[in-house]
């Protein structure tokens, strides 16, 4: 068994730990290594514990308990990885929020989920003050970094967190591998999010798997730029790390100028990205220190064609493996490494070092039954790191999930060698740039504009790869008219800059066409199906804000 961290109980399977022991065993390997290297700070396993079991009395102390929710509105930083391991220690749970919410988004997610606590970056302090006007469970907000006089009830996060000692609480002996230590927000195909619930025992699974597929040991430095509110850099960047005793070089953001640099200087190895990195990278102008660092392998999604791979690989000198999962199950599919890239593929199930380990992939039928090679149908995964279901959503659980079987939403086919291909999605859920997002949701925001009739939202093909957001719009007067601005119609800028008044700025739509009306079923419903299928491509003949030079603030 490749060399993780693990139970040391031999009765216990090896992924059967709180994040707690992870840390604590870790710690115990090499307690002066350095985990974490963030901008100019360098976190030691024994500083990483010691700042987590103060962040785990410094909630305890503001009375927050076992399952209790604490919102981290935080960008990446030391902040964010401290208060969770400590909530962890404390068996508390988890609540990222995307730092490009505005107030709406923000305070579904604090209502939804019931929040005690909530901890802000001074940056987001506005939209975090109004958003947590409306949550009547919270109980105390933290800021880091500076406040203004003018927020009274913000309380400074690192004075809270230096006077409280680092010491083990008694609340640790309760926290279990089946709790939950995270609840992660995810768009669907309804208008808002739903949070999965993330154990200790899917993170430890998902750290022990990820440092097996990509071969690590405790020299390499994990290398994410991704946030922290997704549960890519937190299942396998983060945990991966843990898991073999290796470091962690955190960014707060992609930069294809930049990225290079912050590479090279950190000494990485391994890098996870997702898919539009990699065709960005690519669009760089080629430089003679295009292999000249200490990368051996990237892994990120979606699947992209062999030469754009071979292309990769040989310009940066780094191997690519391209994988499948979700926030609901990191176990989906991994390319093996050493072996040429099959066209479309995104590898085979994942496996965990124990063999004891389960991990099955079944494409399905409408009833469930299994398809034969090459047919089309539903993914579905069945593994100990599928979550056990939705925050108090037992409706989309049962839906979703079904004697511990995930139910994907996502339509693909295995070849004969089991290798899985991605054919489309029955989510009406668009991706764009590592971000899902919910067509209804934005569809709904546009309905409320005064001059809208009605809405379609559908992901068109994107140039950087993945998908962009484009709505249809029905005005109250007919098309001709809404484009007459002196008769008072709405114009697309009009719609443009209402969805970033009210929406995230990765979900206001890039194009935006304008209808006298939308095909329909019998039964009234738009067939996007129809939409989709109108021309061949769908992105000329229609407004496109990047074209218009129209700039919005994350």
């Amino acid at each position: 068994m490749t060399d993780i961290v693990k139970s040391s109980e031999p009765s216990r399977l090896p992924w059967s730990m709180t994040l707690g022991e992870l840390v604590d065993q870790a710690v115990a390997r090499d307690p002066q290594k350095v985990y974490l290297y963030f901008q100019k700070h360098q976190v030691t396993y024994e500083g990483l514990r010691d700042m987590s079991l103060r962040a785990a009395s410094m909630f305890g102390g503001l009375g927050v308990g076992h399952g209790d929710r604490v919102a981290l509105f935080l960008p990446n930083g030391r902040e964010f990885l401290i208060s969770w391991m400590g909530l962890s220690y404390l068996g508390a749970v988890g609540v990222p929020i995307n730092t490009a919410y505005k107030a709406e988004e923000t305070g579904y997610i604090l209502n939804n989920a019931e929040v005690n606590v909530l901890v802000a970056h001074h940056t987001l302090l506005e939209v975090a003050n109004r958003a947590s006007q409306s949550c009547a469970s919270l109980r105390h907000s933290l800021v880091v970094g500076d406040v203004a006089d003018s927020y009274p009830r913000w309380k400074g996060f690192w004075q809270l967190l230096n006077e409280a000692p680092a010491t083990p609480l008694p609340s640790q002996g309760k926290v279990t591998p089946q709790d939950v230590s995270m609840l992660v927000y995810t768009s669907g195909t309804t208008g808002n999010p739903k949070g999965v619930m993330i154990t200790h025992e899917m993170y430890v699974a998902a750290g022990q798997g990820f440092a097996t597929w990509t071969g690590a040991t405790p020299e390499d430095r994990f290398f994410t730029c991704l946030p922290y509110f997704h549960a890519n850099a937190q299942y396998y960047s983060t945990m991966g790390s843990l898991a073999i005793g290796a470091s962690l070089v955190l960014e707060d953001r992609f930069s294809a100028s930049r990225f290079w640099d912050q590479v090279r200087g950190s000494g990485a190895t391994v890098v996870n990205f997702i898919g539009m990195m990699m065709p960005v990278l690519l669009k760089q102008p080629p430089g003679e220190q295009d292999g000249d660092s200490a990368v051996r392998l990237f892994y990120g999604s979606p699947a992209m064609e062999p030469a754009t791979l071979e292309e990769f690989e040989r310009r940066f000198g780094a191997e690519v493996l391209i994988g499948f999962a979700l926030t609901e199950c990191c176990y989906g599919t991994v390319e093996p490494r050493g072996q040429p890239h099959r066209g479309g593929s995104s590898g085979r199930p994942r496996w965990h070092p124990d063999p004891r380990f389960r991990n099955e992939l079944a494409i399905v039928d409408g009833r469930g039954n299994p398809m034969l090679p090459g047919e089309a149908g539903e993914i579905t995964l069945k593994s100990p790191a599928v979550t056990p279901g939705y925050w108090r959503d037992p409706e989309r659980t049962a839906e979703a999930i079904s004697d511990g079987r995930l139910h994907t939403g996502d339509l693909g086919l295995l070849d004969q060698d089991g290798y899985l291909y991605f054919v489309d999605r029955k989510k009406d859920v668009v991706r764009r740039r590592g971000e899902n997002i919910s067509s209804q949701e934005v569809e709904a925001v546009i309905k409320k504009h005064p001059k809208v009739m009605d809405c379609a939202v559908i992901a068109v093909p994107s140039e950087l790869g993945e998908e962009e957001v484009k709505a249809y719009v029905v005005p109250r007067v007919s098309a001709k008219e809404a484009n007459d601005t002196t008769r008072g119609g709405l114009t697309p800028k009009e719609v443009v800059y209402w969805c970033a008044d009210h929406l995230a700025s990765f979900k206001v739509p890039r194009f935006i066409e304008l209808r006298d009306d939308l095909p329909r079923t019998p039964s009234l419903r738009v067939r996007k199906d129809q939409l989709r299928q109108e021309r061949e491509d769908l992105t000329t003949g229609c407004f496109d804000r990047e074209r218009a030079g129209i700039q919005l603030k994350r």
